[in-house]
């Protein structure tokens, strides 16, 4: 039997009774700013209705601002990388225009690829992960992997007779980001086992892969030129490829920085 509520009550009794409501009802955000709300909410002569769309929408905000995080960590980033933090001043081979186009990614809604391609230190990571973390924010499932360790799963997954399982958890994701494509050589099942991965996502879900080595040259990670081929197919209809260069950029700024102290000297 529930107790009948008591009206007229004390700021502190009201405070207190709030308190205890959010607790068993588990709102956080009204809970913790419901009081600087309500003064604010005096101070500015709110009416009733707009007091309480504003502890609403304060739980909305920072419930989807938890749900983000949340992608983001799921994700499996290595470390934090932002497009507000991409210096495109050091790289003109990346138009900031496509970049900031692919952040709005209509290209994950319409399950397209993208393919980053060019040499160490000229930000294809950079780009891949931030991508990636823009695509979290927006309310994708995102996973981040290097190649070497999807292959290396996915062949551990194969000998346990759980391949399938491996492979339709990688195809549900709604990007797929594999990092360091063509840096080593694939033996021909883990060749095919990643392709296996690409053909269930094809046309259902997206692939974003940044990779040291021009198409001609995956001929070294895939020793097979028809799979060769049709992995390279697979990546590259409908899709959009970057192609960032093979000046670092990376060490053109250590170098900058190693030589400031001569020139001060």
């Amino acid at each position: 039997m529930t107790m009948p509520r008591q009206r007229g009550l004390t700021e502190q009794a009201a405070d207190a009774a709030i308190d205890s409501a959010c607790r068993l009802l588990r709102p956080p955000s009204i809970r913790n700013e419901f009081s600087d709300i309500a003064d604010r909410a005096i101070k500015d002569q709110m009416t009733y209705r707009g007091f309480l769309a504003e502890l609403l929408m304060a739980e909305c905000d920072d419930r989807a601002r938890r749900r983000s995080e949340r992608r983001i960590k799921a994700a499996g980033f290595p470390r934090e990388k932002s497009l507000r933090t991409f210096d495109f001043g050091a790289n003109p081979n990346i138009d900031p225009a496509t970049i900031h186009t692919l952040a709005s990614c209509e290209w994950i809604k319409k399950s397209q690829p993208l393919c980053l391609i060019g040499d160490s230190g000229t930000g294809k990571s950079h780009m891949l992960i931030a991508l990636g973390t823009e695509a979290a924010m927006k309310g994708y499932r995102v996973r981040y992997t290097l190649a070497t360790k999807l292959v290396n799963e996915l062949v551990e997954a194969a000998d346990e007779k759980q391949l399938n399982k491996t492979i339709a958890r990688y195809g549900r994701v709604d990007l797929l980001c594999i990092d360091e494509l063509g840096y080593m050589e694939l033996d021909r099942h883990g060749a095919e086992l990643l392709f296996q991965v690409l053909t269930e996502r094809e046309e259902k879900n997206s692939v974003a892969i940044a990779s040291n080595e021009s198409f001609g040259g995956w001929t070294k990670t895939f020793t097979d030129p028809r799979l060769c081929a049709a992995i390279v197919d697979r990546l590259t209809f409908n899709g959009t490829i970057i192609e960032t260069g093979t000046d670092s950029y990376r060490l053109a700024s250590t170098r900058a920085r190693a030589e400031e102290p001569a020139k001060t000297g």
